[in-house]
């Protein structure tokens, strides 16, 4: 039995915080029934990629082992199905922006008169409350105004997001930890709560290093690249054929990693005599190492420092990722059958459970696909269905 068998959550989301958060439920065996108005979730037409059918891939990506419903919210008849199936939910999750649910009748002061025991979830750009609350909000505003575009690429560059959308992604990863924790409370209490959070406030949560460093020192936190800003060397260096990561973050490591160089003469250099001088003399730790790196290829040194015991990598693109073995060794890459696009490649499920695994167990679905299927589980009749 997976480990979230038998809990139903009702999902009114688009795009990706939302969706994601939901599939992190449905991958550990939540009954995840999506909740689609008769368009869709834009994404399955609006966003990214096509292969054979109508459905993006970016609605693939974070939309399998879920069920699709359709409801109109805005039709009374409609509205009225969806509360019959929210009084037996255990979940509601959605990430409209504040107002939008209660129009449609889907708010936490709504539904949770019809079940005392519900879990309602809202995600949104800033919150339900404050300034910014009423503000349209995506990954890449909040990665600004949380700070995280403040310390991502180059010293000095022009203002770069985070290559993925740690503000969307990490508010569907707290969201699903709040989610259980609520249904874990509920246990004990037998009544459900209501959950608030952000893509502003999650990738806030996320700069702990940064804030760190602010409170700690009075200095604004800048750009590194791929440098540490609390230790060093741990960054990627330029090796004769590309760049190579390395971890030589206490003394231990980095007297191994001297070694492994050939630069022994570098541990007694007062420059780099201990961690607070390495800081403060990077730039000049990194041409010696990278003088010494220049010697051989990534490859190679990916090899003698391995042997050593220094922490170390290649900087993979997708495609290399994919084709290591290390990757297939933890099946994070598994195929799917889909109705329309035949076998599809999926991410696999990044934590593994001795005895309640998670499990990938059917493609996103197709709109509407389950709406009967739903319906008459929830003890509607064939002529109750054909009405709407």
């Amino acid at each position: 039995m997976s480990a979230l068998a038998g809990l139903r959550v009702l999902e009114l989301t688009q795009v990706m915080a939302g969706p994601f958060c939901g599939q992190v439920l449905a991958d550990m065996g939540a009954d995840v029934i999506k909740v689609e108005p008769p368009n869709g979730d834009p994404t399955r037409r609006s966003l990214g990629f096509r292969v054979r059918g109508e459905d993006t891939a970016a609605f693939l990506a974070v939309n399998r082992n879920k069920r699709s419903l359709v409801l109109d919210l805005k039709d009374d008849r409609h509205r009225a199905v969806f509360h019959r199936l929210a009084a037996d939910a255990d979940v509601v999750l959605e990430n409209h922006r504040p107002g939008v649910a209660a129009r449609l009748g889907a708010d936490w002061e709504t539904l949770s008169a019809l079940n005392e025991r519900l879990v309602y979830a809202s995600v949104s750009g800033f919150g339900q409350t404050g300034p910014y609350a009423m503000r349209p909000g995506y990954d890449l505003i909040a990665q600004g105004l949380s700070g995280v575009m403040s310390v991502t690429g180059e010293p000095g560059g022009a203002p770069s997001k985070c290559g993925i959308p740690v503000g969307d992604l990490s508010a569907g990863l707290f969201c699903a930890v709040a989610i259980l924790s609520a249904v874990i409370a509920r246990d004990r209490t037998g009544r459900g709560q209501r959950i608030d959070t952000s893509l502003f406030e999650c990738a806030l949560a996320l700069s702990v290093w940064e804030t760190a460093e602010l409170w700690a020192t009075g200095r604004v936190p800048e750009a590194l690249g791929s440098a540490h800003r609390l230790t060093a060397p741990y960054q990627a260096l330029r090796t004769q054929d590309g760049h190579i990561t390395v971890g030589g973050n206490n003394e231990r490591l980095w007297q191994k990693l001297c070694e492994a160089v050939g630069r022994p003469d570098l541990v007694e250099d007062p420059r780099f005599a201990n961690n607070d001088e390495r800081m403060a003399h990077r730039p000049e730790l990194v041409a010696e190492l990278e003088s010494a790196l220049a010697a051989r290829g990534t490859d190679a040194w990916v090899a003698v420092l391995s042997e050593a015991g220094v922490p170390c990598g290649p900087i993979h693109d997708y495609r290399q990722v994919f084709e290591d073995e290390h990757t297939r060794a933890r099946e994070m890459e598994v195929r799917l059958e889909h109705p329309v696009e035949g076998e599809i490649r999926a991410l696999g499920i990044p934590v593994k459970m001795s005895d309640t695994p998670g499990s990938i167990r059917h493609a996103a679905p197709l709109l509407g696909e389950h709406t009967a299927e739903v319906l008459v589980e929830a003890g509607f009749t064939a002529e109750e269905i054909n009405a709407l």
